[in-house]
């Protein structure tokens, strides 16, 4: 059964969503990813299609188990798409960076969506540090025509080299839509198990091979690269003094200043190369800058072009872009500072005197189960002289801004378990880690593993809403009704695993509870249950959905409302 992408043609695409098309063309057999704004998108697009019938699709536990799984559709022969945001990249690296010694059989592609400016994340990583760590190609799309084409390339690309490949999105082109023109899409892989075994198993004898044979894969990586049409070098008729070198959006925001730049040096352009396929095009690169007296890089991200260029070039050459101020190195690109690195006078605009606003900054919705969960947590601690807070990354997260001001510390997934058994084992007293549900799931396990163990002096609140919220209440990997069985099976003893509920008439009761345990000198988990309220709005609309839907489908079918009552 065709999906709604397959069955439509051109069409009005996010950049995800484009992605997830360019998978299905590409005859994907199966996608997995751990969902991660502004990534997630693509997997809730392609879900979306296997539920109508399309090739497979599911949320995984975190984006190593997708990894994973991933690996093993290819070594079935067969292609297989990843998903996450940046940072679920150092959660994938082990079985990502290990990937690349293995013979891929089926295409491998792992779409990640950096998100500069940190929009939503911790920090501004970029993916492309990532591919060039592992010696695996890198396709930069730079609108959502490219996005829909390099998804496809990489497939392809995978399968002759027998490497993964990454493809890389940042958040405004994630987010951002536009037409798209489609392809003929293609069928799935048949299912042909990889022979040879030593291609697959990375035993230290085995895996020297395979990372000579990586190595001896590189020329053929950089003379794709250089003859990429992504990777366009321009300078028929330019000025070869002023090299301008531009990669993935930042080849857009360079074009938008374009005519006033050419205007103000007196209708001269400068050669250019756009950059959207890696490895570097050295030849390109080296081609570009003779001759010339100074290079702008304007990239998206972090400077790995600008870094790197300095071991590329031959002769000396000013080079500027992040390193040297005339770009800022924190924050996303965009026409305005790009303007300024051109030399280029800010746009004229109007100036609007308008009163500083006061700051908002995010709160948890109102009505959220956690506001409780978190004023039970500041009430049983409360006199206590030796405390520690730890938590981490979820909508829970935002209980460490005023009005709550709970938490003490917020790093990565999973951190809040390891970094309270850190605090207990140096002689913080009473020590409270905080995690979702399915932040638990994602990092939690094997942290409280290392509690369980050595029975640390700590409670595990668990703010169980039932749902993966902050990325639009996607289900959680288990149902919640599994968690204390879960929590118990890791060596917790069951009488200090509570499950209470996050309502405010219980507050008192929970306060005392919560109290004893942290008060016990041992491991304790209390699980904090309440539907989250987002989740709880979209299950009503869906079922007065489909209740409206089952009674129209009653009145159809009676015989005084039906058409047998109109035929009479």
């Amino acid at each position: 059964m065709a999906g709604k992408l397959d069955a439509m043609q051109d069409q009005a695409l996010l950049g995800d969503e484009a992605v997830a098309l360019g998978a299905i063309h590409a005859g994907v057999t199966a996608s997995y990813g751990y969902p991660g704004t502004p990534s997630t998108e693509i997997l809730e697009r392609l879900i979306a299609e296997f539920d109508e019938g399309g090739p497979r699709a599911v949320w995984c536990a975190n984006e190593k188990t997708a990894m994973e799984a991933a690996l093993g559709v290819s070594f079935a022969g067969r292609r297989s798409l990843v998903t996450m945001k940046h940072v679920g990249l150092n959660v994938a690296a082990d079985p990502f960076i290990n990937g690349s010694l293995l013979g891929i059989k089926g295409g491998l592609v792992i779409a990640v969506a950096d998100d500069p400016g940190m929009h939503s994340s911790q920090n501004e990583q970029d993916s492309r540090f990532y591919a060039a760590f592992a010696l695996v190609p890198c396709l930069e799309p730079r609108n959502q025509q490219e996005a829909y084409e390099m998804t496809r390339e990489a497939f392809d690309l995978s399968e002759r080299l027998s490497v993964p490949v990454v493809l890389r999105l940042t958040t405004r082109l994630s987010h951002a839509r536009s037409g798209v023109r489609v392809a003929k899409a293609r069928p799935q892989n048949p299912l042909s198990k990889a022979v040879d075994r030593t291609a697959w198993m990375l035993l230290p004898a085995y895996a020297r091979k395979r990372y000579e044979l990586l190595l001896g894969k590189q020329p053929d990586m950089l003379a794709w690269s250089q003859a990429h049409p992504a990777n366009r070098l321009e300078l028929e008729g330019r000025d070869r003094s002023l090299a301008v070198v531009t990669t993935g959006l930042g080849g857009n925001y360079y074009e938008e200043n374009l005519a006033d730049f050419v205007a103000s040096r007196g209708g001269r352009e400068p050669a250019r190369l756009h950059i959207g396929a890696y490895p570097l095009p050295t030849a390109s690169l080296r081609k570009l800058c003779e001759g010339a007296g100074r290079v702008l890089v304007i990239e998206e991200g972090m400077p790995l072009v600008e870094e790197r260029l300095r071991g590329v070039l031959e002769q000396p050459l000013v080079v500027s872009g992040k390193l040297d101020g005339s770009l800022p190195r924190a924050g996303e690109l965009d026409p305005d500072n790009v303007r300024a690195a051109l030399g280029l006078s800010p746009r004229l605009s109007v100036a609007v005197d308008i009163p500083r606003l006061p700051g908002r900054p995010p709160q948890l919705c109102q009505g959220c189960p956690h506001t409780d969960s978190y004023e039970t947590i500041k009430r049983a601690v409360e006199g206590k002289a030796s405390v520690a807070i730890t938590a981490d990354i979820g909508c829970y997260a935002l209980g460490a801004l005023p009005p709550l001001a709970v938490p003490e510390t917020i790093v990565c997934m999973g951190a809040s378990v390891s970094m309270a058994k850190g605090a207990a084992d140096a002689g913080i007293e009473n020590v409270v880690a905080v995690i979702g549900d399915s932040t638990f799931l994602h990092s939690g396990l094997s942290p409280l593993i290392d509690a369980a163990a050595a029975n640390t002096s700590m409670t595990l609140v668990i703010m169980d809403n039932s749902i993966v919220a902050m990325t639009g209440c996607q289900e959680t990997i288990l149902p919640s009704a599994r968690l204390p069985a879960l929590v118990r099976g890791l060596g917790v003893d069951g009488a200090h695993v509570l499950e209470l509920e996050a309502k405010k008439p219980s507050l008192e009761a929970n306060v005392a509870a919560l109290r004893a345990e942290i008060e016990y000198r041992g491991l304790s988990v209390v699980i904090f249950k309440r539907e989250c309220i987002e989740a709880f709005k979209k299950r009503k609309k869906t079922e007065a959905a489909k209740a409206r839907g089952i009674a129209a489908c009653e009145d159809a079918e009676s015989p005084t409302t039906g058409a047998e009552g109109a035929r009479a």
